[in-house]
């Protein structure tokens, strides 16, 4: 089982401590005691019960218990005087009180099939980070092959929807030939992430490749090249652009993987990729399929953080595009993110979907927050700074807008919602007058997969203020065929700019081409 309460993770299956990713080294007996008051966190734990559990009922002293006590605080960041998270009940024992949200674990102890290979319990994706093989000739304190796994299990780890391996772990897996099967084996995973660093005279080249280790395919692959001197730099840029990837990489493939399953097959976690296979269409029959995979992953399992998030984006999508005219979608976007937000505390993905629910309200400065602490959660979350953007577009941030919507783009060049972000790009430019920019990047928009009819709102609006009537009039002309109940009021409705001379020049643009 494991258990997460803060910025820490309690794996009973791995026996470890985490904070934030990252291992935590305790005693085995202090261990032992989090576990066991975190297991009872709905009543008092006696003493007697620590004796018989911790110590197998041997004879101990109360300081013992009090300095394992004081050990366990230490490691959780807690204190005698604080008692946010151990609290003592005088005369009896001691009661965890701090908010625990639980979620099943893989056990490394898998049976074998018949042909030799593990079998996978459980539905969450799970991924082992092995040190890279290094070629050439590099003096021993430079261990790029060792630091840069290191980076990326930390990072990785930030996704809590993915189980990452400890180091302790992965790291017995050395050498240029990685047996995927052994991989698999003996760390029960479906992914693994392997690397070549290659020195060259004062030239590095960093290739990296996603696998699933039961098929040996490789879900995705790049190389990266530098000087040398510029490791550190280079380093930073290749642990984001991975993390990146992965993120986006294995949800898609776990998607495909649902489809080949029959129904009566599909656990919560694929019914749940299903819901977002379809989500990221963009357009009303699949919304609502999505919104039915989404309600039926809640069902299989009910503290499925994710599924919300998943209901809060389909609300959204139905209540921003209009697809029909449910007063309840605001208010379950807004329901369905909080769920998410409750049941996990840590996962971006809820925060995002509570901070674009604040748009929907026309909160716009209320959006903000939610999705910052989405990117502090994971600074790698491409939407998340995306969105953030947008709303910065919108109340005349255009400057910073444009620096978020870049590292979106960085980050997650091929993004389901990369139409968003090379249109809040489009925006920004419009809010700062700058029309021929505002059509190049609306052009791009407008043209992305994904796109929608507001994207196009967006086209004919800077091709109009660009002066450009042709191309101003063929969008405008496939918003209508798209989407004919849109209209100004809509997109202003969507875009709702804080700058009146700008929400003026588009709204009049718009009139103009009969929209």
């Amino acid at each position: 089982m494991l258990y997460q309460f803060g910025e820490f993770e309690l794996d009973t299956g791995r026996v470890e401590l985490r904070s934030n990713g990252v291992v935590v080294a305790v005693e085995p007996q202090v261990f032992a005691l989090i576990r066991l008051l975190v297991a009872n966190r709905d009543r008092v734990v006696t003493k007697d019960e620590i004796v018989e559990k911790v110590w197998n009922g041997r004879i101990v002293s109360d300081s013992a218990i009090s300095s394992r006590v004081k050990s366990a605080r230490q490691a959780i960041g807690d204190d005698g005087r604080a008692q946010t998270c151990i609290r003592t009940v005088h005369g009896v024992g001691f009661s965890f009180v701090a908010e625990v949200a639980t979620f099943p674990t893989i056990s490394f102890a898998e049976p074998r099939s018949s042909a030799g290979v593990a079998p996978i319990r459980g539905s969450q994706p799970s991924i082992a980070v092995i040190p890279f093989d290094l070629v050439g000739s590099t003096p021993p304190e430079f261990p790029i092959a060792d630091a840069l796994p290191h980076d990326l299990i930390t990072d990785l780890s930030r996704l809590h929807w993915l189980v990452v391996i400890a180091r302790g772990s992965s790291f017995r897996f050395r050498g240029a030939e990685v047996n995927l099967d052994e991989v698999r084996n003996k760390l029960s995973v479906q992914y693994c992430l392997t690397g070549t660093v290659e020195i060259s005279g004062k030239v590095m080249s960093v290739s990296v490749e996603l696998s699933e280790t039961e098929d040996k395919r490789v879900v995705w692959c790049d190389r990266y090249r530098s000087d040398i001197g510029a490791v550190h730099e280079i380093r930073d840029q290749i642990v984001k652009a991975v993390t990146s990837a992965v993120e986006v990489r294995i949800p898609s493939n776990e998607a495909q993987r649902a489809l080949l399953k029959s129904p009566e097959n599909l656990d919560a976690w694929s019914t749940y990729h299903l819901g977002v296979h379809h989500m990221y269409r963009f357009n009303k029959s699949d919304n609502e399929v999505a919104t039915g995979f989404f309600k039926r992953a809640i069902a299989m399992e009910p503290g499925f953080a994710r599924a919300y998030a998943g209901l809060s984006f389909t609300h959204f999508q139905s209540a921003f595009l209009r697809y029909d005219d449910n007063p309840d979608a605001k208010t379950l976007a807004q329901h369905y993110a909080s769920q998410c937000v409750e049941r996990d505390p840590l996962d971006p993905f809820g925060h995002f979907t509570m901070g674009r629910a604040q748009w929907l309200r026309g909160d716009l400065e209320a959006s903000v927050p939610w999705l910052e602490r989405a990117s502090a959660l994971n600074p790698n979350y491409a939407q998340a700074k995306y969105s953030t953007g947008w709303a910065e577009a919108l109340l005349g941030s255009a400057k910073t807008s444009q620096t978020n919507i870049a590292a979106a783009l960085v980050l997650s060049p091929l993004d389901p919602l990369v139409y968003g972000m090379l249109g809040v790009r489009a925006l920004s430019y419009l809010a700062l007058e700058d029309a021929a920019q505002a059509a190049e990047w609306a052009e791009r928009a407008a043209n992305s997969p994904g796109s929608h009819a507001l994207i196009e709102m967006i086209a004919a609006a800077a091709h109009g203020l660009n002066g450009d009537k042709t191309r101003a009039k063929a969008w405008a002309a496939s918003v209508h065929a798209r989407a004919s109940h849109l209209n100004r009021t809509d997109f202003l409705r969507a875009f709702p700019f804080r700058d009146e001379p700008t929400k003026i020049r588009i709204s009049g643009m718009l009139e103009k081409l009969g929209l």
